[in-house]
């Protein structure tokens, strides 16, 4: 890990132990409340800076230099908190997530985009395989399902899905149903292991792996009402084991128990025989994986290209393709955030940016892949929030319509709620809020994508 990041990881151990904000250990060791968000965001520090960092560490039982040193596991975009000691972590916050899901229409987009990538698939026997690598409350999925179905009939559907929170699983199960009524062989894997792992659904250690739990359920029936109750009567027993706790040395969410969820119809179990996965002896071989926003935007590049890009890429089959997406900035959303907080950049890393940092992390792996930015034009994409005409651009904007702009936009930019408290007392962020809106008569944000493909043999 480089010094940037192993400082920052250090910091955050010590802040959580210390039960202080990060602006508040930045003035009390360099006189500076933004230096550990400078530090995240990749910015220069020199050796004498980093020594009294240290130093100060050291001197008030902060973690030594060697408690970086562990790998870190990215937490996706909507986990849950953990525990409340820990640092506050903005995407762990459910409030803003649901807000920011249920009033813009990113997902939808999502999935149309990563529709467009079966065109480009060449699945072998026996199954289409994909990877969802952050499957959210399912929407993308189900999404993508819909178009597999229209395009591939006839083909079993091999699909995994990884979510570490509990409450997304419970949300993804509950729009299966009527996918399994559509295709009926289709094999749906559902994991909470870490981006490292979920690809073979297998621990790294022998002592995860050892406590491996893997819950196999044949649905009965043949109508969507059948599969959706003998679903809903697995919550209990998904309570008990889709537990988190936090990393004391990231604050991350960790699983309590690694556990793997395998699900499909019973009177399809004869054809599916070679698809369904058996513990221990799973491949990857995705002929799509979709990894849309599964790294925080302000997370070093080197960190995103080796804890989540490169094991994703490493699990393509021949022809396989991996769809990257996340925030661009550019747009009005982020105008929104610069009225209250000038200068504030969030999205640092570009795609061109993280390409060649992967192809550099995988190295000889990388051979036979190809690394493909693409044009603006291809590459970037809009969605926008859901307002009515009447809403924006008559000069009177609803305060419920504020507040959810606003929300959306520190959302999407991942702005933290200790930099929130003073912005919100003041009130003045309404103020931006509504003159964004009404300069460019609604709200919208963009993406950014890429593909990673595995040459066919």
């Amino acid at each position: 890990m480089d010094i940037r990041g192993s400082l920052v990881d250090e910091i955050e151990s010590y802040c959580r132990e210390a039960g202080i904000a990060e602006s508040t250990f930045g003035r009390i060791v360099v006189n500076d409340g933004k230096f550990v968000g400078r530090l995240r965001d990749g910015k220069n520090v020199t050796t004498a800076t980093v020594e009294r960092v240290r130093r100060f560490l050291h001197e008030n039982g902060g973690a030594p230099s060697s408690a970086a040193a562990e790998p870190a596991e990215p937490a996706p975009p909507d986990a849950e908190a953990g525990d409340s000691r820990t640092a506050f972590r903005f995407y762990d916050n459910r409030q803003k997530y649901l807000a920011f899901v249920n009033t813009c229409s990113e997902k939808w987009v999502v999935a149309e985009r990563a529709g467009m990538e079966l065109a480009h698939l060449h699945p072998q026997p026996p199954a289409l395989r994909v990877f969802d690598a952050g499957m959210g409350d399912g929407t993308v999925l189900t999404g993508v399902m819909r178009q597999m179905h229209r395009r591939f009939r006839t083909l079993p559907f091999y699909i995994v899905g990884k979510e570490i929170s509990l409450e997304d699983v419970r949300l993804g199960l509950e729009r299966m149903p009527d996918r399994f009524y559509e295709h009926p062989a289709t094999v749906l894997v559902l994991t909470n292991l870490y981006y490292t792992e979920a690809p073979w659904l297998m621990p790294r250690s022998m002592a995860a792996a050892a406590a491996l739990n893997w819950i196999e359920v044949a649905l009965e029936g043949d109508s969507s009402h059948e599969f959706h109750e003998q679903i809903t009567a697995l919550q209990p027993r998904l309570s008990e084991t889709w537990q988190v706790r936090p990393s004391e040395k990231t604050g991350n969410p960790l699983y309590v128990r690694p556990s793997v969820l395998v699900v499909y119809r019973e009177d399809h179990k004869f054809l599916l025989d070679q698809v369904i996965p058996r513990p221990g002896a799973v491949k990857a071989d995705y002929d799509l994986v979709i990894a849309s926003q599964p790294y925080r935007a302000r997370m070093p590049v080197s960190f995103k290209a080796q804890k989540v890009l490169a094991p994703l890429a490493r699990s393509l089959a021949p022809g396989g393709r991996l769809l990257g997406i996340h925030s661009r900035g550019g747009d009005p959303g982020l105008e929104i955030v610069r009225e209250v907080w000038p200068g504030e950049n969030p999205f640092a890393t570009n795609r061109h940016d993280l390409l060649k940092a992967l192809k550099d992390e995988l190295g000889r792996d990388g051979r036979d892949l190809n690394f493909n930015a693409y044009a603006d034009k291809r590459s970037i994409f809009r969605y926008d929030m859901h307002t009515l005409p009447s809403e924006v651009g008559s000069g009177s904007i609803g305060t419920s319509t504020l507040f959810a702009a606003w929300n959306a936009a520190i959302y999407v930019a991942q702005i933290e709620d200790e930099r929130l408290e003073d912005v919100i007392a003041e009130g003045r962020y309404l103020d931006a809020t509504r003159k964004v809106l009404n300069r460019h008569g609604g709200l919208w944000f963009y993406d950014e994508s890429y593909v990673v493909s595995r040459r066919r043999d």
